[in-house]
């Protein structure tokens, strides 16, 4: 594989592992997150669901750069 693509696997990996988990931080904190009874909304569950197909990405791009490093 060429080196830029295993670079972009690398750098989208990163990208995600580095943003999401500090914005669902920021989601989980927000006043729609919760309802008046302290249970999850439909607004902090699709967050979490975008956010874990998000970190499932990455985790596939790191996989796919090092299965192309190693060869």
């Amino acid at each position: 594989m060429e080196p830029i693509l295993i670079a972009l696997l690398f750098a989208n990996a990163v990208f995600n592992i580095v943003v999401w988990p500090r914005f669902y931080v920021r989601v989980a904190k927000d006043p729609r997150a919760k309802n008046a009874a302290g249970k999850a909304t439909p607004f902090l569950i699709v967050h979490t669901v975008l956010i874990a197909l998000a970190l499932a990405l990455a985790l596939a791009s790191l996989i796919a750069a090092i299965a192309a490093l190693v060869g």
